[in-house]
């Protein structure tokens, strides 16, 4: 796992999607996270069925970046058979998802995303000590995303082309 070298930026915050937040503005380049955040986010919350984070500036209020959370479940016959045997014989195992993550194109490359993913890590691992969950399931949608995720070890589950994790284990260690 490669080292915690993102920091946290003293004029950012990373906070629950709210009213005050603008999002008008946000694009990233990829149509369905920037309809997402303008259209869906509010909707998903609202329902409890997904958690989005955002990054705003700490005087601001435009959405620099975002993460969504929701509880997901993986067949226990979907892991890697090494990692099943370690297991409870439950047919499906807890599980976090880390369903969108984007930057606005006018942030890019400044670290920002790093910041975000690293967040989104620590807010599902300390969610542990109230709901149990194994790791965090993501899935890319393209090989650019994939290399991402693979920087920060995650396993490819054998039988799907993109849906990968990361044991809360992992994590754990990460941010010991």
């Amino acid at each position: 796992m490669p080292a915690k070298k993102a920091r946290a930026h003293p004029s950012l915050k990373i906070e629950p999607l709210a009213r005050k937040h603008d999002r008008a503005a946000f694009s990233c380049g990829q149509e369905e996270l920037d309809r997402y955040i303008k259209e869906r986010a509010s909707q998903d919350a609202k329902k409890q069925i997904s958690t989005p984070f955002v990054m705003v500036e700490s005087e601001g209020s435009s959405v620099i970046g975002y993460y969504t959370l929701s509880a997901t479940s993986i067949l226990l016959a979907d892991l890697p058979e090494v990692t099943a045997k370690k297991l409870p014989g439950y047919p499906v195992v807890p599980a976090t998802l880390l369903g969108r993550l984007a930057i606005d194109d006018r942030h890019k490359r400044r670290g920002y995303g790093e910041l975000l993913f690293l967040d989104a890590l620590r807010r599902a691992l300390h969610a542990t000590t109230d709901i149990a969950s194994f790791a965090i399931v993501v899935d890319p949608k393209d090989k650019k995303s994939r290399s991402f995720y693979e920087h920060y070890e995650f396993i490819p589950f054998p039988d799907e082309k993109l849906r990968m994790y990361l044991p809360m284990k992992t994590i754990a260690d990460l941010f010991a």
